[in-house]
């Protein structure tokens, strides 16, 4: 018999295997926390870092963005590893082309987990590139390095994480 016990444990080393996925690509639970909180700065001034790392983590909790966390980071080491059998598709990730757009589309599905609050918190933090955005979006511009897909993931988590914020204070 498969037991809750077990599904917990599961959903645990999911977890923990996103915070270090996203860990070795140099973007820590703090950091998508402060593009988070600068997203809700504006509404709330006495907003604390520690209640939007435990939005941060709920977010990270949900089993479609840990898929979509593995999804990208690995579809941006692909691209490094010079790995895909479609050459063509791997210098348009390579380059992140701006035309290209899945990358958006993926993390819009965390996005829609949120809300349309989430979705245009997204569309606000994609084009400010705030801090560990605009990081992973110069270091993906380096030669061997991709984050085609991370950039924008980081960006719905915290989007997702803002929004599941401004749920809980309005009333």
């Amino acid at each position: 018999m498969f037991a809750i016990i077990d599904m917990v444990e599961i959903m645990a080393d999911y977890l923990r295997k996103c915070i270090d996925l996203l860990e070795m690509r140099g973007v820590s639970i703090d950091d998508i926390a402060e593009c988070a909180r600068y997203l809700q700065a504006d509404y709330h001034l006495d907003l604390k870092m520690e209640e939007l790392r435990e939005s941060v983590v709920s977010v990270i909790e949900k089993r479609e963005v840990q898929f979509a966390i593995m999804t990208a980071i690995e579809l941006d080491r692909l691209v490094e590893s010079k790995s895909f059998h479609d050459k063509e598709l791997e210098e348009l990730l390579d380059r992140d082309e701006g035309l290209y757009g899945v990358d958006e589309v993926l993390a819009y599905g965390i996005c829609n987990l949120y809300g349309s609050i989430a979705l245009t918190n997204f569309g606000y933090i994609d084009k400010k590139k705030y801090k560990i955005i605009d990081k992973l979006n110069k270091e993906g511009k380096k030669e061997g390095h991709c984050n085609t897909f991370i950039d924008d993931i980081v960006g719905a988590i915290a989007a997702a994480a803002a929004s599941r914020f401004a749920h809980r204070w309005i009333r």
